[in-house]
């Protein structure tokens, strides 16, 4: 068994302080006596982490805006693209030392909160740039987000490690369903309310008072994630030097096909939904000259069908299967940046977003679903770092090919591009058997994570 050990998996959790973080009783509680009723200190820590979600959902609403406000800045295609994949180029890079360091901590909740409000505090930093910098504001605004790297990294880790002992083994997917409505609809309001306000005031001074407001979120999330009370974990002995630590990972990745599968295929088809993102919001400035409340209308209608999409999809695997949930949302998902490409109507994008939302959602949801059915419970730790690294790797790489392809040859063939890689991932999952229930996860159901 691997020593390197980048979160806790919830059986060990449990193992290690001879309880779960949550009961069955509290797993069918209602959302509204978990919000208002919280009559133990683990309901406590569910609405703690509900709230948190409000908090974030208020501030993501506004930095929804983000590289719009630097498109209107004056950036640069590439400044773009950069802004997109500099998380990711952290990440690939400094997530398996980070989650070394989150191991030997007796007590993660710290640093998960005040990593995640140094994250939110830069979209108030962000407002403050056009009052310092009369010129290369754009690049004074890439810089924060470039330190805002490191402590995105951090939250990346802890994230798992507080979320799965906040819901206890049964209790995973109700938490997080339950968790990312919330945000979502927090997030939807937002949005609709700044493309208000934006047109209120002047340019920069619209953007200015909303990104300067979203530190009402931040608060709100760190006063909340803070609160939550965790038992200390016993910190990890010295770890291994890191080269071979990625041999063994090389090892237990041969060792599962269903694993290799979905990981081989789902990272093309991600190199397709990450090259096209940074595109979006230029072509809607650029190419359709959308307003502020054109563009807060087709963000506020993405998030809000991609918020009902999760209950639909979560029916439809369970009704349909998981392949054929899988196979529709990302065959659907795929022709966004087409319908992108060939559209000059506002109101068409509002509606191929709409639909970008309900297909995303399934794709989202199903792919949490396989990664954590695919990865054995005693092995979760190799098996998710080895899933994130490729994810890394895309989302940092992607963007960035997405916005120099658009410089050389327009942003209609990239658009189309996109399309195309992410139709060849889709091809692949079709191919390789994505999605299906294997005869070794059904003889041998403790295999699978027991949140599943």
């Amino acid at each position: 068994m691997l020593r390197f050990r980048p979160f806790l998996p919830a059986r060990q959790w449990i193992s290690a302080h001879g309880h779960a973080a949550t009961d069955n009783h509290l797993h069918n509680a209602s959302l509204w006596n978990v919000l208002t009723r919280p009559a133990s200190p683990e309901a406590r820590n569910q609405r703690n982490v509900l709230i948190d979600g409000i908090g974030v959902g208020l501030t993501a609403g506004v930095g929804s805006f983000l590289s719009v406000f630097l498109v209107r800045l004056g950036a640069s295609s590439f400044l773009i693209g950069l802004l997109t994949a500099m998380p990711a180029l952290t990440g690939m890079l400094l997530a398996m030392p980070v989650g070394q360091f989150l191991a030997s901590r007796p007590r993660i909740v710290p640093w998960f909160a005040r990593s995640r409000f140094f994250v939110l505090l830069c979209y108030v930093l962000t407002g403050l740039v056009p009052f310092v910098f009369q010129s290369h504001r754009p690049e004074a605004i890439i810089v924060i987000w470039a330190l805002a790297t490191l402590p995105q990294t951090i939250v990346s880790v802890a994230f798992t490690v507080v979320m799965g002992a906040v819901a206890g083994p049964g209790g995973r997917l109700t938490l997080m369903s339950r968790r990312w409505s919330i945000l979502g609809l927090a997030n939807t309001l937002t949005v609709l309310a700044v493309g208000q306000v934006l047109r209120l005031f002047e340019f920069p001074f619209n953007y200015q008072m909303v990104f300067i407001g979203s530190a009402v979120g931040a608060l709100i999330s760190f006063a909340f994630s803070s609160s939550i009370k965790l038992p200390p974990i016993e910190a990890a002995p010295t770890h291994q030097p890191l080269i071979r630590t990625l041999r063994e990972h090389g090892s237990t990745l041969r060792a599962n096909q269903r694993f290799v599968r979905f990981t081989a295929s789902q990272f093309v088809f991600r190199w397709g939904m990450a090259l096209a993102l940074p595109l979006f919001p230029i072509y809607w400035v650029r190419n359709v000259h959308a307003s502020d409340p054109a563009i807060s209308a087709i963000t506020s209608v993405q998030t809000a069908v991609t918020m009902i999409g999760y209950f639909l999809w979560a029916r439809t695997s369970q009704h349909r299967g998981e392949r054929v949930a899988l196979l529709i949302a990302a065959l659907g998902v795929s022709f966004y940046p087409l319908l992108t490409a060939l559209t000059h109507r506002v109101e068409l994008l509002v509606m191929w977003a709409g639909l970008a939302g309900l297909f995303s959602a399934g794709v989202d949801l199903v792919f949490f679903d396989i990664v954590l059915s695919s990865c054995p419970a005693d092995q979760q730790p190799a098996y998710i770092g080895m899933y994130q690294t490729t994810v890394f790797i895309a989302t940092f790489l992607a963007p960035l090919a997405g916005t120099v392809l658009a410089d050389a040859v327009g942003i209609v063939p990239a658009l189309i591009v996109g399309t195309a890689l992410r139709l060849v991932g889709f091809g692949l999952m079709a191919a390789l058997g994505v999605g299906k229930a294997e005869a070794e996860n059904q003889s041998h159901p403790a295999g699978r994570p027991t949140a599943l």
